[in-house]
């Protein structure tokens, strides 16, 4: 795979981003560096997936080919089965936590339109599906969303942006203090048009988050990566165990956290259990055990060469 030359989003250093417009992210002095740069939005990665196929990439065939070309119904979709929780955290403090033990509504999706009646301006909102990547955007009002998909911002209907995913407003994902919501909003709205070389977010994920908390983390280069990783992400196996990784960098951490998302809960414990060092059972009767590795220590994130365009 290795690093996509024709998609990088900045030509120099000088390029990469080190404020927010809005100012607000100044509270521990400058964190600006270099990052690994490839393609910003993972939706390319989603028109790969058999089981999530768009409509929309059918609407060119002829009639005749529709009734076999059509994917086949999923079932209900249903966070236990497919999600991950997690929890991440900045050096102490949890920055972000995706639990199932909140309640039953607490993940809840709703099909686009039942959605509708649930956003207010300034919300976050995530559309899930079976093996892809989450799409994240921004409600501005009027039934319309603020999202990063395919290398470009852009101003949608939330039905569209769905693209018939069923969604959920996700403002309490992320522990940061918000900003007011017309300041959200002008953010998103702000950036509508900017694309490719424009752009200083890696995903829609980051996109939006940057838009509701006025956080350089959220950019590309907005960390150093030198020195002890202060990221964990917690990966909850179950009530009794969980595994750690550390990153450098918040927007290293989104990159794997979604990866997860996309592979599903199976797949990441299976992943685990392959190449971290099995806990004995028995352990789990005490308290939560953790195995911390490196940014480096599991084969997808052993170096840039791994990481996938479009990713």
């Amino acid at each position: 795979m290795g690093n996509q030359v024709e998609k990088l989003t900045h030509l120099s250093y000088k390029e990469v981003p080190t404020a927010d417009p809005t100012g607000l992210d100044r509270d521990d002095g400058p964190r600006i560096g270099v990052s690994y740069i490839f393609s910003n939005d993972d939706e390319e990665m989603e028109q790969q997936q058999g089981p999530g196929q768009d409509a929309g990439d059918l609407q060119d065939l002829p009639e005749e080919q529709l009734q076999t070309s059509l994917p086949a119904p999923q079932q209900p979709y249903d966070p236990r089965l497919y999600e991950v929780e997690c929890s991440v955290y900045y050096r102490d403090e949890c920055i972000y936590q995706k639990s199932f033990s909140s309640g039953p509504a607490a993940l809840s999706t709703y099909s686009p339109e039942n959605l509708l009646n649930k956003c207010k301006p300034g919300d976050l909102v995530e559309f899930v599906s079976q093996a892809q990547y989450p799409h994240w955007a921004v409600y501005v009002g009027d039934f319309q969303v603020v999202h990063l998909h395919r290398l470009e911002v852009s101003n949608s209907f939330l039905t569209d942006a769905s693209q018939g995913r069923r969604g959920r407003v996700v403002n309490e994902l992320y522990r940061y203090k918000p900003l007011s919501p017309s300041t959200v909003v002008r953010n998103a709205l702000a950036q509508v048009g900017a694309k490719e070389r424009e752009l200083s977010w890696r995903n829609s994920e980051s996109f939006a988050a940057w838009c509701r908390y006025g956080k350089r983390e959220f950019k590309i280069g907005g960390e150093l990566r030198i020195g002890k990783q202060p990221y964990r992400l917690q990966i909850q196996l179950s009530a009794q165990r969980s595994h750690t990784l550390e990153f450098q960098s918040l927007e290293d951490l989104i990159m794997e956290k979604r990866r997860n998302d996309q592979i599903g809960r199976a797949a990441v414990l299976q992943e685990l259990a392959t190449h971290l060092h099995p806990v004995d059972p028995e352990e789990g009767d005490g308290e939560p055990t953790r195995t911390t590795i490196e940014h480096s220590s599991l084969p997808h994130l052993s170096g840039s060469e791994h990481v996938p365009a479009g990713y």
